[in-house]
């Protein structure tokens, strides 16, 4: 199973749809980065992205972009392939 990072923040409905999203797929851990506890991760976040908003969702290297992005590579049967890279 491929490494899963996110971005989020402690009360971000969309991270926590995300989550449950990766969940029901199998994915047992995510390293989650709390951008709204440490400012300088939000930077890294912003200058990795490009994006302000939570969360930002990486599979391995690639960036997935957000919960609308990751559903949406759901909906087309990309996820599962990605995950099990």
């Amino acid at each position: 199973m491929a490494k899963v990072t996110m971005y989020t923040t402690g009360v971000c409905p969309y991270c926590q749809m995300a989550e449950r999203l990766l969940k029901s797929k199998g994915v047992a851990e995510i390293d989650k980065i709390r951008v709204d506890t440490d400012p300088a991760r939000r930077e890294e976040m912003m200058t990795r992205t490009g994006r302000r908003t939570v969360p930002q969702i990486y599979i391995g290297e690639r960036h997935v972009g957000g919960f609308d992005d990751l559903a949406e590579l759901d909906r087309e049967g990309g996820l599962d392939p990605l995950l099990a890279a």
